[in-house]
């Protein structure tokens, strides 16, 4: 199954580290982040792991759940949780998919032939609350994900969609947006009262709308 950009996210139930679950239920009506290992006890993955569990607070604050899968089984995921609080120094405080059957792997194309038969590339699918995906990323086991990276782009998302602007490169919050194109240069001030900067006729500046 091939997934896009603006796709629903496959709906599935699973049992967890947390119990069983239905993941459009347990992202209720907020944001989400369903992220792949390709097995459990593998070094990359447990320092990322550990990070995700450090920035729950910052997760929180922006009304989104994580969740993280591999296709080992339950007790594993819990030894292998130990190991990641013990040596990440935090407690996870999330659920871990038990996906044994591939199921939810196959859902979102998580195993990559030329990657590995058996087990699950390590993607990162961002999802709203309408429940379309909004981002897809998959990472080289190699790189450790950047997690920092995933809230500057759920900020950017959340931004964008009640705001009729777009974030330029390298935006993090409380940077300058861009105003749309669909808004006319003649009424950016009635839209956005701060003021603007008009660079080109397509390139028109603001401040972030939403901030005091």
């Amino acid at each position: 199954m091939t997934l896009r950009l603006g796709d629903i996210a496959p709906d599935f139930s699973a049992e967890t580290t947390e119990g069983k679950i239905n993941f459009h239920e347990y992202l209720g009506d907020g944001w989400g982040v369903l992220f792949s290992h390709p097995a459990d006890y593998t070094p990359v993955c447990t320092t990322e792991l550990g990070a995700v569990a450090r920035l729950r607070d910052e997760f929180a604050k922006r009304n989104t759940k994580v969740i993280a899968l591999s296709v080992d089984d339950l007790e594993s995921h819990k030894k292998w949780i130990g190991d990641i609080n013990e040596t990440q120094k935090t407690e996870v405080n999330f659920p871990l998919i038990a996906d044994e059957d591939f199921k939810v792997a196959g859902l979102y194309d998580m195993i990559h032939p030329n990657s590995s038969e058996k087990a699950t590339v390590r993607s990162v699918f961002i999802i709203g609350p309408d429940k379309k995906i909004k981002l897809m990323i998959s990472y080289p086991a190699s790189t450790g994900r950047n997690f920092d990276e995933l809230l500057r782009v759920i900020d950017s998302l959340q931004l964008t969609a009640y705001h009729s602007v777009a974030t330029p490169a390298n935006w993090k919050h409380g940077d300058d947006v861009v105003v749309v194109p669909s808004i006319k240069t003649e009424d950016i001030p009635a839209k956005f009262p701060k003021g603007h900067t008009v660079i080109k006729p397509y390139l028109r500046m603001t401040p972030q709308p939403d901030l005091d």
